[in-house]
């Protein structure tokens, strides 16, 4: 199995119904990590805002675009903290870290401190994205994962099983790809990750697996390295 994951998390995974936040969803995200946690994974974690705000939303409201991005920052800080409550409940040590200082609500984000934590058992979730406007959080998921030397991403979609050569939801004939390389998501334009995230991964070698989380026990599944989703690696 992978030693060190970062778990990627969009913010509407959290959701449910048009909420916020779903009480049972955060409760099951929560025992699924405990399972692997408990399995001696180092767990980093990376989640979304869009639950709440996405920085492209706030652009259409008229919001300037630093502005709007910051907002979709401070969103993932929302989440973080709220994934960090449902792993305290079910007894995972937690701590979030943040690339926007707040010390009254979380640490800030020192590679070094992160790494200890995670060597100590404690899954540390990063919230407040890059810091800086102009990067999503999928950057912010290559960005960690390169910095704390994290095995794998396991990009967590809201019912998607997989990368898809179209979108299947609108073309029946488009194929699920069981295995890509980096390469291939920037010369076929196949929508996983912006070409920013893309290109990081694959000069610092970090495996990629898209899977559905929406199905109980995939989050285990893909730790332990079974065959389930895309894999997307560096290739030759």
């Amino acid at each position: 199995m992978y030693k060190r994951i970062l778990l990627k998390l969009s913010g509407e995974a959290l959701s449910a119904n048009g909420n916020n936040f779903d009480h049972e969803v955060l409760k099951g995200l929560a025992e699924e990590i405990k399972e692997i946690h408990d399995l001696g994974v180092e767990i980093a974690i990376v989640v979304g805002g869009g639950n709440f705000i996405r920085g492209k939303m706030a652009e259409t409201m008229g919001i300037d675009r630093v502005q709007a991005d910051y907002m979709g920052m401070l969103a993932t800080v929302i989440n973080a903290l709220a994934i960090q409550s449902a792993l305290e409940t079910a007894d995972v040590p937690t701590r979030v870290q943040t690339a926007i200082e707040m010390p009254k609500v979380a640490e800030p984000f020192i590679v070094r401190r992160a790494i200890r934590h995670l060597e100590k058992g404690r899954v540390v979730i990063f919230g407040g994205g890059t810091g800086s406007p102009y990067f999503s959080t999928d950057t912010t998921a290559a960005l960690r994962a390169s910095e704390i030397d994290a095995d794998v991403i396991l990009m967590a979609k809201n019912g998607v099983d997989g990368v898809y050569s179209d979108d299947p939801n609108i073309n029946p004939n488009a194929i699920r790809y069981d295995s890509l390389n980096y390469m291939d998501l920037l010369q076929k334009e196949l929508q996983v990750m912006d070409a920013t995230a893309t290109s990081m991964c694959m000069n610092n070698n970090i495996d990629l697996v898209v899977f559905n989380m929406n199905e109980r026990g995939n989050i285990k599944k893909a730790t332990l390295k079974e065959s389930i989703g895309t894999i997307i690696k560096k290739g030759d």
